[in-house]
């Protein structure tokens, strides 16, 4: 389910003054409002337009408007009962293909998608390795829901990052997240993101993981 919210400030004072107390008295209201709906929560991004209108939405829908991301939502928690081994022979085949670590391939799905292939991030990655639909392409990914195509070409796409890093993992899964030219941006170390921070050691988390 898609929610919105807009609230009129004056952007001076709302910039200056009270912007503190109104993003967390919106941000809360907004939490609330979707939890009191039974639904799971969602990437919560906001902006202010040009009258001074604050926005905020789990669904940046405009690709004119400049979207903040202010919370992420727990994907990993609120989807219980996952079946972590339903792909464990196509996640077989595609490390054996691409000489991966199979614990390695299932640390990322589990970090993009918690193994819901038909899963879509807000900016259009999509199936259990989030896919963008460029990338996808250049993988020869027909159809991203597919689990097996998806884990192929993502386990390809991997596989390409480790070797452009000479096997430095954080560096791989960093342009994972963020993109290779990222990554070139700041001499290539892991960007200074938080989310790319955090997703690198999420994903190492879940390999120590599944390799126990």
């Amino acid at each position: 389910m898609n929610y919105y919210i807009t609230m009129k400030t004056n952007l001076d004072i709302f910039l200056h003054q009270f912007s503190r107390i109104l993003y967390l008295s919106a941000t809360a209201v907004f939490i609330f409002t979707m939890m009191a709906d039974g639904t799971a929560r969602a990437d919560i991004y906001k902006h202010v337009d040009n009258e001074g209108v604050l926005h905020l939405t789990n669904v940046p829908s405009d690709p004119n408007v400049k979207y903040v991301m202010i919370m992420r939502e727990k994907r990993i928690l609120f989807q219980p009962n996952i079946d972590v081994t339903r792909y464990d022979s196509i996640i077989s085949r595609a490390a054996d293909k691409f000489n991966l670590d199979s614990a390695l391939i299932k640390a990322v799905i589990k970090a993009e998608s918690n193994f819901n292939h038909r899963a879509v991030s807000p900016v259009g990655a999509q199936g259990l390795m989030q896919l963008m639909p460029k990338t996808a392409s250049s993988l020869s990914v027909d159809d991203s829901f597919h689990p097996e195509k998806n884990i192929e070409g993502g386990a390809r796409y991997l596989s390409y990052l480790l070797k452009t890093y000479k096997g430095d993992l954080n560096l791989a899964l960093a342009a994972y997240n963020a993109g290779e030219k990222a990554v070139a941006k700041y001499h290539y170390n892991i960007p200074p993101y938080r989310e790319t921070q955090n997703y690198v050691k999420r994903v190492l988390s879940f390999y120590k993981s599944f390799s126990n």
